[in-house]
């Protein structure tokens, strides 16, 4: 007898830098989170979908609590919070290596026992520390809430796929595919430009620079080129706070922003499968985060 088929919305929550972006691209087998080392990578709640025989789980990735600073900020905090009451299940991700349960990760509990969902503590980086140190992490988070399951993972090592995966089906309730099974993101390619370009800044810039810049994609047409080969002509502006950080973006004799570029349409034409021309521009918008046009992009829809 064939199962029933389940569906149902699993939202990632936790502090900056814990590798929510890493799992759930591990968990989609797709890029479609930006990764960095650097805090605030991603800034709106990124849906990836993951289709099993039995089951659809859409994953929503939702930016890293933080203290806010900007309204940017705060616009990010809200949309985290924003997306837990309409989960099924929570993935609660912290860090391994943490000493104690800290602010942020006390207010995140403090709002998932606000929405009483189904939540899945996930305790990433365990290969750098010892089991003794797990193992009291796991029994002070334990008593801070009943966690329908803890998994001790590294999301950067694929084995622990499919253990996440597995977990989550049994839990998930009886419902349709809500997506086309080839289907992996709602986002529309022209976001998915928009977040290589950032994520390439953040992983070549100096630590001032990246969480000022924002991404546009001006224009994004397809044609064919000499070889009737497909090709997407994207041109992107990158939006920064100041003159002085327009240089940095640039780069002596535009290198900086070449190589921005370069990295970009690798990852692009490697995540789209079509050739890519990318032009980029840089322009000093000192207002940008806190223009409610702009940030209306990043709250959740």
């Amino acid at each position: 007898m064939k199962k029933e088929f389940k569906s149902g919305f699993v939202t990632l929550i936790g502090r900056t830098n814990v590798g929510k972006s890493t799992l759930i691209n591990l968990l989609v087998g797709e890029k479609v989170a930006g990764i960095s080392n650097k805090v605030q990578t991603t800034r709106t709640a990124i849906k990836g979908i993951v289709n099993r025989e039995n089951s659809q789980i859409i994953f929503t990735d939702t930016p890293g609590i933080h203290k806010p600073k900007t309204k940017l900020n705060q616009t990010m905090i809200e949309t985290s919070f924003g997306s837990l009451p309409d989960s099924d299940i929570i993935l609660f991700l912290i860090e391994a290596t943490s000493n104690d349960i800290g602010k942020g990760d006390k207010i995140i509990i403090e709002k998932i026992k606000e929405t009483n969902k189904k939540t899945f503590l996930i305790i990433n980086k365990i290969d750098l520390v010892k089991k003794e140190k797990l193992l009291q992490l796991i029994e002070m988070y334990r008593r801070e809430y009943n966690f329908e399951a803890v998994i001790p993972i590294s999301a950067i090592n694929k084995k622990y796929k499919e253990i996440i995966l597995e977990e989550i089906e049994k839990e998930l309730p009886i419902g349709p595919a809500y997506y086309d099974v080839e289907e992996y993101t709602d986002q529309t390619l022209r976001q998915l430009a928009e977040e290589i370009i950032r994520e390439k800044a953040l992983k070549v810039l100096q630590d001032e620079v990246p969480h000022g810049i924002y991404v546009e994609i001006e224009k994004m047409k397809q044609r064919k080129n000499k070889q009737n080969e497909e090709i997407y002509d994207i041109e992107a502006t990158i939006y920064c706070l100041r003159e002085s950080h327009k240089g940095i973006i640039i780069g002596k004799n535009g290198e900086m922003l070449k190589k921005i570029g370069m990295l970009a349409r690798l990852d692009m034409e490697k995540n789209f499968q079509v050739k890519v021309n990318l032009k980029t521009w840089v322009k000093v918008k000192p207002d940008w985060q806190s223009n409610d046009a702009i940030l209306n992009k990043f709250k959740l829809k």
